[in-house]
């Protein structure tokens, strides 16, 4: 039986740094967001069931006790719903003491299956799903080609969460830039006080080499990036104006910021509006922009 053969690059999100991958699909459908270049190098295929089955298996024998499963690449929720059914059954009745099976799902994939096609797939096994709201600014999302708008992803998370799974979701700081800044800070509280996943993380744009000219290209060449501090600003306006009742643990820790916030929405947010306004007196709290990137 073969270990898993990846095909590089590969992803994941943080929270999945001890998980079980199955490359199940390589690349992204989509792969047309000028502010991502994970899966520029690849082309969009689904891996053979016989050659995922194996790896599975391969696997069960290695760490049978494996706790979670994260099914890569980009676009794992594309697959018609009996391929995700039959392989999200197979992987837990080979590791007995999974969590969770999770995957990355674009805002149209969830839209596309229908509610008695997501209920098949979370009775399957698969109960978790990573959704980029990125912005709730239209303006920008049709900017950086998102292909959806707000309302389509308030849409896909609630119909997601209806269905049972578990929604974390990502927004990016500064992907405004200073033109859009408040438009995309409201838009983005918008958007995740209308379907209140059950987890936000927030990133902050980077632009990798291989990228810059497209996405700058798509602004007009007019796009003027956040400072640290306007980032921080946007990222006060964003915790400031949401409004949820349901908790949403919301994290602004990841290695791409400038600034490290966390805490649980509606609880925190007193306690964290307030580390923001301390951070803005403490040099020290700042990342060093050598150590930050996606």
């Amino acid at each position: 039986m073969a270990e898993p053969r990846y095909d590089y690059p590969l992803y994941r999100p943080p929270s999945e740094a001890n998980s079980l991958i199955f490359q199940v699909t390589l690349g992204c459908s989509f792969n047309e967001c000028s502010f991502c270049d994970m899966y520029r190098s690849k082309e969009y295929s689904e891996r053979p069931w016989d050659e995922v089955r194996a790896e599975i298996d391969a696997m069960a024998a290695r760490a049978p006790d494996a706790r979670r499963v994260f099914l890569a690449d980009g676009d794992a929720l594309n697959m018609d719903t009996g391929s995700l059914v039959r392989i999200a059954e197979h992987v837990r009745a080979r590791f007995p003491s999974l969590e969770r099976i999770s995957c990355y799902a674009m805002p149209m994939n969830v839209l596309k299956k229908s509610p008695e096609e997501l209920a098949r797939m979370r009775g399957a096994g698969l109960d978790m799903l990573y959704l980029g709201v990125e912005s709730g600014s239209d303006a920008v999302l049709r900017k950086v080609t998102k292909g959806a708008v707000a309302a389509t992803i308030v849409k896909a998370v609630n119909k997601a969460k209806a269905a049972g799974y578990v929604m974390s979701c990502m927004i990016i700081l500064g992907l405004g830039g200073k033109e859009h800044t408040a438009e995309h800070a409201a838009g983005t509280a918008r958007v995740i006080s209308a379907c209140a996943p059950h987890y936000v993380g927030a990133l902050t744009l980077y632009l990798e080499n291989g990228i810059r000219d497209e996405f700058l290209q798509k602004y007009g060449g007019k796009f003027v990036p956040l400072s640290d501090a306007e980032a921080l600003d946007e990222l006060e306006g964003i915790v400031r104006m949401i409004d949820v009742r349901d908790d949403v643990v919301f994290r602004a820790n990841h290695g791409s910021n400038a600034y490290a916030v966390r805490g649980t929405l509606p609880a925190d947010k007193e306690r964290m509006l307030r580390s923001i306004g301390r951070m803005r007196g403490r040099p020290d709290a700042v990342r060093p922009k050598g150590l930050r990137g996606f």
